[in-house]
């Protein structure tokens, strides 16, 4: 297939098709993980970069309140591959948008995790600026762990649109890669050793003011390596090889791509491939959505320490992160309350590239303890 190739296009049927699964379970592959053993629990922890010693740290870990390591809560992702990347539509670009994300308890080490996934809407834009006619895909995914608890609730998005459209419009075709010299690299890379989890040093819901500056994160300058690492933990949704990879190209047909040498390679492509992401309009090769998530979430745990409890994340990716961007996790403390007996503290978070653009932003509640709770 060459450049000037045409891709499937969004059709009044192709929706309608779609509507009719409304309601209905999206059956899939399994997790990339189905255990949160030690090995899976460190791999996704070091591919999104989250050094928590109560994720890595086993006797950390044993003394703290939890008495056993944890995953991070980002770790959902591991654990499904339908939830993240839309259905139907064969042949129509998937974008992986945001999501709310709700944590009932922590994953701990040994928990097997299910889950079962819904469509639960769909929302119609005829004109957007990135590439015309769009589909919002709203999902409902629900974990639990082996005794039927109930881990989370997630609500995640994508848009789909016509890649042809999205090429021909050119929405960003401004945005240029990123170049640094050894000593800016140098500085950034120095940035990682200020990033320290608050672990064993509780938190108390009191101490926090509102207006407060949560400690910043970087991640970057993204590199393909660092994808590669991530899918390493997390583990996408069609990677495939050899066989395994045939047999499932002969079974959905619209699902490979050719490249330039012929072979048919998944969807997945636009984040290693510059020449294919610009197919689908982006200017080169870029993240993972659940990427910036997981950093965000990373931002959310270092601060709130082993006692704190992720609440609640709703975040919403608003572009794409190239190859070579560098990104800072940011937030601010923006209200405290007191709720059915919960300590809670909600936190505005965003996501800022080299560019000063905010390429994610949302919001976090986290339950902290209290001073004067019993």
């Amino acid at each position: 297939m060459t450049s000037s190739a045409t891709f499937a296009r969004i059709t009044d049927e192709l929706i309608e098709e779609l509507r009719a699964d409304i309601g209905k379970p999206i059956e899939g592959p399994p997790g990339f993980v189905s255990e949160a053993t030690r090995d899976s629990i460190r791999h996704f922890a070091l591919g999104v970069g989250d050094y928590n010693p109560l994720w890595i740290d086993e006797e950390h870990a044993r003394r703290s309140t939890h008495g056993t390591l944890l995953a991070p809560p980002s770790m959902l992702f591991a654990f499904n591959r339908t939830a993240w990347g839309a259905r139907g539509l064969r042949g129509i670009h998937s974008m992986f948008s945001g999501g709310r994300f709700e944590w009932h308890q922590p994953i701990r080490l040994g928990d097997t995790v299910s889950s079962s996934v819904t469509l639960k809407d769909l929302e119609i834009k005829e004109r957007s600026e990135f590439a015309g006619r769009t589909i919002k895909q709203i999902r409902e995914a629900e974990f639990r762990n082996q005794d039927g608890e109930l881990i989370a609730v997630c609500h995640p998005y994508s848009f789909r649109m016509e890649r042809d459209a999205a090429r021909e419009r050119g929405k960003y075709d401004h945005l240029t890669l990123a170049s640094y010299s050894p000593e800016e690299y140098d500085a950034i890379c120095a940035q990682y050793e200020q990033e320290v989890p608050r672990g064993a040093v509780t938190r108390y819901w009191e101490d926090v003011a509102v207006g407060e500056e949560l400690p910043q994160l970087v991640r970057g300058p993204l590199t393909v390596t660092d994808i590669i690492v991530f899918l390493a933990g997390e583990g996408g949704q069609w990677l495939r090889a050899h066989g395994d990879a045939a047999g499932w190209y002969r079974r959905h047909p619209r699902g490979g791509i050719r490249n330039s040498v012929g072979a048919l390679e998944p969807p997945e492509i636009v984040h290693w491939d510059h020449e294919f992401a610009r197919r689908v309009g982006v200017p080169a090769a870029y993240d993972y959505g659940p990427q910036r998530v997981a950093w965000l979430t990373t931002l959310m745990t270092n601060w709130a320490g082993d006692d704190g409890h992720l609440q609640s994340l709703d975040v919403a990716v608003r572009r794409f992160n190239l190859v070579g961007d560098t990104t800072w996790c940011r937030g601010r403390v923006g209200a405290t309350s007191v709720r059915d007996g919960r300590h809670l503290v909600e936190c505005e978070i965003w996501a800022e590239d080299q560019r000063g653009e905010r390429t994610a932003t949302g919001t976090a509640v986290v339950a902290l303890p209290s001073r004067s709770a019993s």
